[in-house]
């Protein structure tokens, strides 16, 4: 049960339940779809949380959970490109500020993207969209970095 649970006691469980399937679920795929449906129970105010994924030189659209997205973006272009091209997280208070932002949903407002690094490589990024504007902070931030790591390892082994 969630309600009575702070931002922050809500953030640490969403991680600590990842952290749980990324150890007991060795499927690829299955562990995937699992983290995104935690991320979408856990963070609030979302209408997108998903993953893309880095095959053949771009992003693909992976597991997901909200609108039918983009399936397919250029490194270097929009938030989740550009996040693997500086190869950090991207918080974005305003997507419509957001240069060369790429409109999936057009109610998404604000946006948080996190690259997923495996052996020096981005092989993926976690992306999340709300329809609030600034609904994103460094604590949200850091707690799906967290996410990254442990799934780190599991996705490079998807992709190979």
């Amino acid at each position: 049960e969630l309600d009575g649970l702070s931002k922050a006691q809500k953030l640490v469980n969403m991680v600590r339940l990842i952290k749980k399937q990324s150890e007991s679920e060795s499927d690829p795929l299955a562990l995937l779809c699992n983290a995104t449906g935690i991320m979408n129970q856990y963070l609030e105010d979302i209408n997108w949380v998903g993953f893309y994924l880095m095959r053949n030189g771009e992003l693909v659209l992976g597991p997901f959970q909200g609108k039918a997205a983009c399936t397919r973006i250029k490194v270097g272009q929009g938030v989740c490109g550009t996040s693997v091209s500086k190869r950090q997280t991207i918080i974005v208070e305003d997507v419509d500020a957001f240069p060369g932002h790429i409109p999936c949903d057009s109610a998404s407002r604000s946006e948080v993207v996190v690259p997923v690094i495996y052996k020096d490589d981005v092989i993926a990024v976690i992306d999340c969209d709300s329809p609030l504007l600034n609904r994103f902070s460094k604590m949200e931030g850091q707690a799906l970095e967290k996410v990254a790591e442990f799934l780190a390892e599991t996705v490079y082994f998807f992709l190979t």
